[in-house]
C-alpha cells in the first residue's frame, strides 16, 4: 500500500505545481486547510456509517477517498509518507505493531 501512497504523493505534489485548475485536487489545494480537514472528516464519516452498515464494498470505497484526501492534507502541510512511515516504526518499537501510541507523558519520553 506505500507504493501506492507514496505514487499518489507524487502526483498531487506535480498537480499542485503545474496548477491544473480544473483537477479536484488542485480545486482542495485552493480550497484552503480548512477545507481539505472539512473533506477528511467527511470521508472518515461515510467510512465509519458504511462499517456501521456493514456495507463492505462501501468501506473499501470511502476509504479510498479518505486516504485520496488525507494525502492531499500531507502534502499541504508539506508532509511526506515517509514521515508518517517513520513515525509507526517507532511506534512499533516502542509498542509493538498492533498498539496506539498512549498519549501520555510516555509517548514523549526519550525524544524517540
Amino acid at each position: 500500500m506505500s507504493d501506492a501512497i507514496d505514487r499518489l504523493h507524487a502526483a498531487i505534489l506535480q498537480l499542485r505545481q503545474t496548477h491544473v485548475p480544473s483537477s479536484r485536487t488542485a480545486k482542495l489545494l485552493a480550497g484552503g486547510r480548512a477545507k481539505m480537514a472539512k473533506k477528511l472528516v467527511e470521508e472518515a464519516t461515510e467510512v465509519t456509517l458504511d462499517a456501521v452498515g456493514n456495507d463492505r464494498d462501501a468501506v473499501i470505497r470511502e476509504s479510498a477517498d479518505l486516504l485520496y484526501n488525507l494525502t492531499v492534507l500531507w502534502t499541504d502541510m508539506d508532509i511526506a509518507p515517509a514521515d508518517v512511515w517513520r513515525e509507526m516504526e517507532r511506534r512499533e518499537r516502542l509498542y509493538g505493531l498492533a498498539e496506539k501510541l498512549h498519549k501520555g507523558p510516555v509517548a514523549v519520553a526519550g525524544g524517540l
